[in-house]
């Protein structure tokens, strides 16, 4: 497939190198010379401006770190009137399911959608087993899944476009939410006589276990950990809140648990 990529950074350099390991012909955004030698050593092929990133391409990727930057790609550029009927546009972007039917209200006939939002990281990526959350309709989730079978599994399906950011989104407050809690364990212990890093070294094995208390211990404390991912989670956590503010609600106990994971992100890591 030739394929277009807008976003070769932390996350979209390693999915541009799966996805030319699949033999795909990939075109990138690349406005710097470094990046474009850069791009150009690995086999992408380097370009300057979005419509050539869209030329004759069967799917765009865009990897971008805000959902106002997806905005700008996708409503406020020239990469949707340039893409051909027929060929996808995949959107791993976390952001309000929102964007993801503004895309699909402005995309030219024939050019399908995807809300395609990850969990996961540079080496999940690497070992082709980034988890993808995927909303849209079956004619377009099957023209992008050759393109995420490159670098994801599992490829989860969860609904209609949009539906992809609203899974992400509930994830992403709960992973935050579990940050919190896990800096409560961390207090109850230091109250018991227990150091952050016994402690640490411990719940790993134990039934209490899951990815955040992993990457957690693996960092080797809760402050070490938040100031790791809080810039992405917060953001995240915001559309969250901003989303469930729409519709009435709040996120609840959540909020509470996110809370605290929050108050520790200034504070240093234990040192006993």
């Amino acid at each position: 497939m030739r394929i277009g990529f807008v976003g070769a950074g932390r996350m979209g350099r390693p999915m541009v190198t799966r996805l030319l390991a699949a033999g795909h012909e990939v075109r990138v955004l690349a406005r710097s010379e470094r990046a474009r030698a850069d791009l150009a050593d690995l086999g992408a092929a380097p370009v300057e401006d979005l419509p050539a990133v869209a030329d004759a391409a069967d799917a765009v990727v865009v990897c971008v770190f805000t959902d106002d930057q997806v905005r700008e790609v996708g409503l406020d550029g020239p990469l949707l009137s340039a893409m051909a009927p027929g060929s996808v546009l995949i959107v791993h972007t976390t952001g309000s399911p929102d964007t993801a039917t503004a895309l699909a209200a402005a995309a030219p006939e024939g050019v399908h959608i995807v809300d395609a939002p990850v969990s996961g990281g540079p080496h999940n990526i690497a070992a082709g087993e980034l988890t993808v959350m995927i909303g849209g309709d079956e004619r377009a989730v099957g023209l992008a899944r050759p393109v995420l079978s490159a670098y994801g599994d599992p490829l989860v399906h969860v609904g209609p476009l949009g539906s992809g950011q609203r899974v992400k989104l509930v994830n992403n407050a709960l992973f935050t939410a579990q940050i919190g809690l896990i800096a409560e364990a961390v207090r109850l212990a230091a109250a018991l006589g227990v150091t952050e890093a016994a402690l640490l070294s411990a719940l790993p094995h134990a039934s209490s276990s899951g990815r955040a208390l992993v990457g957690i211990a693996a960092k080797g404390s809760v402050a070490e950990f938040h100031s790791s991912v809080g810039e992405f989670v917060r953001k995240d956590v915001a559309v969250a809140r901003a989303l469930a503010a729409d519709l009435g609600v709040d996120l609840g106990l959540l909020d509470t648990a996110i809370e605290a994971g929050a108050a520790t992100k200034s504070k240093p890591a234990d040192s006993h």
